[in-house]
């Protein structure tokens, strides 16, 4: 095991705080005051994440933190330090971490498809006066928003956007995603596959380092807000401008914020496989060897 130095984990340590701070901080002021914020809240109320959690910095599996003592109950105190109970998280975890892996390594493995533009949130307000951002109005009228979707068609791959279409957009969608073929659709171009980037991050913590979750959060944020731009929301008094992809140069605008965040996720996405690789090459248990398909572990769901 790699063994850091007390000044060297105590920085990266406080390095995270500080960071994660500036997002936690005003999202907790805005909750205190019973307030909400449609794109920088959202990572914090669609996620299981808290931002307590996030806040936590992990140094990751296979690392001794020389000098500590109790740094968590994921940890063994040993003598030359704390480090992770990477086998008993492992025997828990497992079939989490090699679904995530497969995941990840058959959505790296596809091309990127830049075809969608963002009318996920669209489908999602279709033919429906009970819309999720209700305190925000729509910028174009129920008629034209329809408009746009029957004449655009929807083709989006991911469940987890998938199923918060109302009843009378689903069947327009060309993809009809489930939990069970999330592997089979998942593409690299795709921004809430990217933005997942996040929550793959936090269900795989402390296992993988706490820099990687953030890295990953800031991520997620600066897709949120584009994906916020796209969308039929008219958030211009929050300072949002609109991607208006109902016009020919919109679209074209979308698909470059697209292009660049499969861009930005590459790296990511393999970050957090190599992470998954290597935990599970050193678990001997053979529920992980391979397999062409494996259950879907109640904790991705959540």
């Amino acid at each position: 095991m790699e063994v850091l130095e007390p000044e060297v984990w105590q920085a990266r340590a406080e390095a995270h705080r500080r960071r994660v701070e500036a997002w936690t901080a005003p999202h907790l002021e805005r909750r205190g005051r019973g307030e909400t914020h449609p794109v920088e809240d959202f990572l914090f109320t669609y996620y299981g994440h808290r931002p307590a959690r996030l806040r936590q910095w992990h140094p990751g599996a296979g690392l001794v933190l020389k000098g500590a003592r109790d740094f968590g109950r994921a940890y063994l105190d040993t003598p030359g330090g704390a480090t992770l109970d990477t086998a008993a998280l492992m025997d828990r975890r497992g079939s989490t971490v090699e679904w995530i892996a497969r995941l990840l390594a058959a959505t790296a493995a596809r091309p990127a498809y830049l075809g969608c533009f963002g009318l996920h949130e669209w489908a999602m307000v279709y033919k429906t006066a009970e819309v999720r951002h209700g305190a925000w109005p729509l910028r174009l009228s129920g008629a034209e928003v329809a408009e746009v979707v029957e004449q655009r068609g929807v083709r989006c791959g991911h469940f987890d956007a998938f199923r918060f279409f109302t009843p009378e957009a689903r069947p327009l969608n060309a993809l009809q995603p489930t939990r069970e073929r999330q592997r089979d659709l998942e593409q690299p171009g795709c921004l809430h596959a990217n933005m997942d980037l996040y929550k793959w991050a936090y269900k795989l913590s402390p296992l993988v380092s706490g820099e990687l979750v953030a890295d990953c959060f800031a991520l997620a944020r600066d897709i949120r807000v584009v994906d916020m731009r796209a969308s039929p929301y008219d958030l211009s008094p929050l300072g949002y401008r609109a991607i208006r992809i109902e016009t020919p140069e919109g679209r074209a605008e979308y698909a470059a914020e697209q292009r660049g965040f499969a861009e930005r996720a590459r790296p990511l996405r393999q970050r957090l496989l190599d992470a998954c690789e290597r935990l599970l090459a050193g678990t001997r248990h053979p529920r992980f060897k391979v397999a062409e398909e494996i259950h879907v572990p109640d904790e991705i769901g959540r």
